[in-house]
């Protein structure tokens, strides 16, 4: 199949991840409007023929969780009034994943509620990635295509050639993955004992096990707001005598206060990826790769019925082409001010 047939949009604060996907392809990005009037309803439109077409739509569910999610819903369902073939829900950050389960009295499993919704909207597939809980995958009757910025960000820290490294857990539910991050990158991994006593995003780190006294750090993590985990595990590591500390996010979700606390504690550096835009994050701390062309890449080979698995593991040579931020900024697209 043509790639000239792959119609991209971007939804309110997907718009300029699915241009960077449509650069890499080599496609127009799809012409819609959306408007949100001032007692909050929010309309879209679609301003070109889809019909019998396979669409994508790019949207995060993100730093506006609500607003977000309801315009996938609304986008989902002009898709299919219009008479598209198919419609791929893209969404880079899946902001409700951490609603996975009912683990206290009374409480709604918020992201198979989103799941359910989506798909009743109209969606057909369904492409994310890095999941809070992979489990998540399972909410959906449709196809879930699952992806992993992990490559993508251990190319980038290889590229630093930082000695003496360790990778460190903030905690023992993301052990699993930080030991996929230390294999990867062919180095030890510790862990951070961390304990939460509700829900207002502070989290108190107790013990660090494993060895970093001498050594250089990266803390991984799939999202952090607050910023606390990091900052308090970062001084824990500084106190245990670790040199050059890092920290490794699948989702740039930090607030302005977050960002704040990041500058002005002992980590060095934040490595992160575009899934969200976060205009609040202006920091030379700060390091955005893009993940556009791995979605990008996954779409053409969706698109042509060919597999994704190999993007699991490794980063395509092309990807790493394109990842370049002179790529971009020559296309007037900036990956950290969006």
């Amino acid at each position: 199949m043509s790639n000239e047939e792959i119609k991209i949009f971007g939804g309110s604060t997907g718009k300029s991840f699915a241009q960077k996907m449509c650069e890499y392809i080599g496609i127009a990005l799809g012409r819609s409007d959306v408007i949100k009037f001032s007692d909050g309803n929010i309309f879209v439109k679609i301003n070109e023929t889809v019909r019998d077409k396979d669409v994508y739509l790019v949207q995060p569910i993100g730093l506006n969780p609500n607003d977000e999610f309801t315009e996938i819903l609304f986008w989902m369902d002009a898709f299919k009034r219009a008479s598209a073939n198919s419609v791929t829900a893209i969404i880079p950050y899946f902001g409700y994943a951490k609603g996975d389960k009912k683990d206290e009295p009374r409480v709604s499993i918020r992201a198979r509620v989103c799941a359910e919704c989506i798909e009743l909207a109209g969606a057909d597939r369904i492409l994310t990635m890095d999941l809070h809980s992979p489990q998540i995958q399972g909410f959906f009757k449709k196809p879930v295509d699952h992806l992993f910025a992990l490559p993508i960000l251990c190319d980038y820290v290889k590229s630093l050639k930082i000695e003496d490294l360790v990778v460190v857990s903030p905690d023992v539910g993301f052990a699993k993955q930080a030991r996929n991050f230390a294999s990867t990158l062919q180095v030890p991994v510790a862990i951070g004992d961390k304990t939460r006593k509700s829900h207002d995003e502070k989290a108190k780190v107790l013990e660090v096990i494993g060895n970093v006294e001498g050594k250089n750090t990266l803390i991984v993590d799939d999202f952090s707001i607050s910023g606390e985990t990091l900052v308090d595990l970062a001084k824990g590591l500084k106190e245990r005598g670790a040199k050059r500390i890092y920290a490794l996010l699948s989702h740039l979700m930090l607030s302005e206060l977050g960002a704040e606390k990041i500058n002005n504690s002992p980590i060095e550096l934040v490595i992160s990826t575009d899934s969200v835009v976060n205009k609040s994050i202006i920091s030379k701390k700060v390091k955005i790769i893009s993940v556009a062309p791995l979605f990008a890449e996954a779409i053409v080979r969706i698109h042509n019925r060919e597999s994704i698995s190999s993007l699991f593991d490794s980063v395509p040579h092309a990807i790493k082409i394109e990842n370049d931020q002179t790529f971009f900024k020559n296309r007037g697209i900036n990956l950290l001010d969006e």
